[in-house]
This record gives C-alpha cells, sequence and structure tokens, in this order.
C-alpha cells in the first residue's frame, strides 16, 4: 500500500501544494516509470474527476502522480490570476516535481493545459499531457489557442470531451499530437444521462488512453 502525501512549495507565485500519488514498489519496472504531474483549471482544483482517477489508476502502472495545486487555489481565492502568473507558479514548482529523479510528463487540464505546453521545451518535460485544452473561448473559435498546443515541442496527448465546449475534437488542427476523445463529454468529462456509455466508462477511456500513450513513450 502507498501512502499519499502532501508537500507546500513556495514560487515566486506564492506557496503551491503537491499531493503525491507514488507508484508502488511492486509496479513494473520499466523505462515507463515516470512522474505524471498535473494542475487543475480555472474553475476547479484536483477534485476533478479526470485527476483524481488518474491518481488512482496510473501508480499500479509505475508512474507516480504528482496533483498540483497552483498559489491561487491554495490562497483560497475564487479567480485565476493571469497566465503569466500561472506560469511563474509552475516554474516554481518545477524542482520539487522532478525531486524523485525520474522523467517527468508536464500535465494539467484547460488553463493547466495551457501552461504545461507553454512551458514544456523550456523545462525540459518528457511530453505533456493536454486534458480538455480550451482550444477557444466557448462560442468564439475564432480566438484560437492552436498555437500554444502546437508549440508544446515534445510528445503530447491531447484528450478531449466529444462535446467540449472550449473545443471539439474535430475542431482542433492537424499536428504533431494525439487525440483521445471522450464521446459525448464536456469540459469536464461528464457525460449526459441519455449517452450510450455511462460516468464510469467515460473516466475509464481517460485513464486507459493515459496508460496506453505513457506506455508508448520512450
Amino acid at each position: 500500500m502507498t501512502v499519499v502525501t502532501t508537500e507546500i512549495v513556495g514560487t515566486d507565485a506564492g506557496d503551491a501544494r503537491i499531493t503525491w500519488h507514488p507508484a508502488p514498489a511492486s509496479a513494473p519496472a520499466s523505462k515507463a516509470r515516470l512522474v505524471l504531474a498535473v494542475s487543475h483549471g480555472a474553475g476547479g482544483g484536483i477534485e476533478a474527476r479526470d485527476l483524481k482517477a488518474l491518481a488512482r489508476v496510473l501508480p499500479a502502472h509505475g508512474v507516480t502522480v504528482a496533483l498540483v495545486e497552483q498559489p491561487w487555489r491554495v490562497a483560497g481565492k475564487k479567480v485565476a490570476p493571469a497566465p503569466k502568473t500561472l506560469d511563474v507558479g509552475w516554474r516554481g514548482l518545477w524542482p520539487a516535481l522532478t525531486a524523485p529523479g525520474l522523467p517527468v510528463i508536464s500535465g494539467g487540464r484547460s488553463a493547466g493545459a495551457r501552461v504545461a505546453c507553454r512551458t514544456a521545451v523550456e523545462l525540459g518535460a518528457h511530453a505533456v499531457l493536454a486534458l480538455s485544452f480550451p482550444l477557444h473561448p466557448p462560442g468564439k473559435p475564432e480566438k484560437s489557442r492552436a498555437g500554444e498546443l502546437l508549440g508544446a515541442g515534445v510528445p503530447t496527448l491531447v484528450v478531449q470531451g466529444g462535446n467540449d465546449p472550449f473545443g471539439k475534437p474535430e475542431e482542433f488542427p492537424d499536428g504533431d499530437f494525439e487525440m483521445v476523445e471522450v464521446p459525448y463529454g464536456d469540459h469536464g468529462f461528464a457525460v449526459p444521462k441519455r449517452a450510450p456509455l455511462d460516468q464510469d466508462e467515460a473516466v475509464a477511456l481517460v485513464t486507459d488512453g493515459v496508460v496506453k500513450w505513457v506506455g508508448s513513450l520512450g
């Protein structure tokens, strides 16, 4: 049984928090042993269903999961700061994320995915996991953020809900990234009751897709 621990890390944007879900010693030892560091979006925290599921599932596959709370969340604020400040927080966290001595996949959901893409090359991330990447504001496809995703510069996986108002899978441009679609899923991967798959099946598509992708990374 693994022990979940919490760590406070000081950054230039304030104190951040990491909740570590370590891979057990009995997990498969292979080149795929990594740290997956994922942060929340601008409208929620690490209690998001996809982040909780990844923390539950991936350690058994040899991947330590670090759930990251940005300083504004730790401080109890309701509104996320500007993207530049989010990047400052992520940079400040990075030494703690690399401390276990394993390659780190930089990840996040929504706004956190944008941070991971923007900073991946600079920080030396092994890869990027973009959960519910906000390709554009709802109803404003002309305000595309595709450049951030396409500029990640490392192997990238996008996991996107089929009905995400911030960008449906078919709206994404061609590029050097992989895509896993969660049919009928919204921005939080919630699926309607009338959908042909239930909520557990939708979340399993997220975790199964990430496990397969992580296993393919060199």
